[in-house]
């Protein structure tokens, strides 16, 4: 099965009431763990690439992984970037073969993200790709997104229709509490995502699929694991599962997560070397943060997406 968009996937997203996944890949053993999970439960995925990634692995050998990926597992499998930041990187993944692409100008003027996402629609319509926007602002850091607490700002439900319809997009990330990167709440607090926008805004654009991104639940197992082993992680707690997958019931049709497949990762190789402090075989300590990658992946899947069986 070639790659594919996510206009299907969406489609049947918002009818089921599940979402989703959409997981940030920066090399051969992310990607593995992830579609290993999503064909073990048979769920359709997006592997998604930000700039910076692009700029670590090269563009071209992360290509070529998705596509092994997509050979090996036989799903429907969307090749999506994130956080694009111009027209230029935009045009550069879908002349490269990306099947969706993000444009994300919501740090400008509401008429300038229009302008902007218009011109990315124009070009990637042309292409059959398809094109997520985003209106309000998260606060964190992703890769070179940098946006402080006072910078962020909720999204103007009123705003959703007109953005929609002169843009052209296909998808549009909002911001309803989220926020990017592993630092989000402290413990003791109770984070509340903000249900009475996502509920306007589906009241506005009716079976239109929303994203959110900055969904990361900072799994404390892998915390506890960094920690422990010569880290230094400050305490924080992320987004609450199971509002999640209460956005995934609604029109929330694709979430985001990165900050946990990290945190996976690094607190495996962590405990492996603190364990095993002689060894030096790469092999010996990615395989280890492959596996547990797969095991959160599938918690994922089947906890807080819903979307275990619906690959077809």
């Amino acid at each position: 099965m070639p790659l594919v968009t996510s206009t299907e996937m969406f489609k049947k997203a918002y009818e089921g009431g599940y979402a989703i996944g959409a997981f940030n890949v920066n090399n051969m053993e992310i990607i593995q763990g992830i579609t290993e999970a999503c064909k073990e439960l048979n769920a359709p995925v997006i592997l998604q690439v930000s700039k910076g990634a692009r700029a670590y692995a090269n563009r071209t050998y992360l290509i070529k992984l998705v596509e092994a990926a997509e050979i090996e597992t036989g799903l429907p499998i969307c090749l999506h970037l994130d956080h694009g930041d111009s027209f230029e990187t935009c045009k550069s993944c879908i002349d490269d073969g990306f099947t969706s692409v993000m444009i994300d100008a919501s740090s400008k003027p509401f008429e300038e993200n229009i302008a902007i996402t218009r011109q990315v629609v124009e070009y990637a319509h042309a292409h059959g790709v398809v094109v997520e926007a985003e209106l309000g602002t998260l606060a964190g850091i992703e890769d070179e997104v940098k946006v402080s607490a006072e910078d962020s700002s909720y999204t103007r439900p009123e705003d959703v229709q007109e953005f929609v319809e002169r843009t052209g997009c296909d998808s549009l990330a909002i911001a309803i509490g989220t926020s990017h990167g592993a630092y989000k709440f402290k413990p003791g607090t109770k984070p509340q995502l903000r249900f009475d926008i996502l509920e306007e805004v589906q009241r506005r654009l009716p079976g239109f699929p929303i994203v959110l991104h900055g969904s990361s639940s900072v799994p404390q197992e892998y915390v506890k694991m960094i920690n422990e082993n010569g880290g230094n992680m400050p305490d924080a707690i992320g987004v609450p599962e199971d509002q999640l997958r209460k956005a995934a019931s609604m029109a929330v049709c694709k979430i985001n997560i990165d900050s946990d497949l990290r945190l996976a990762m690094t607190g495996t190789i962590r405990k492996y070397f603190h364990d095993h402090p002689a060894d030096f075989d790469p092999r010996q300590y990615l395989k280890p943060a492959r596996a547990n990658i797969k095991e959160l992946v599938k918690h994922k899947l089947v906890d807080v997406l819903g979307c275990d069986g619906k690959a077809e």
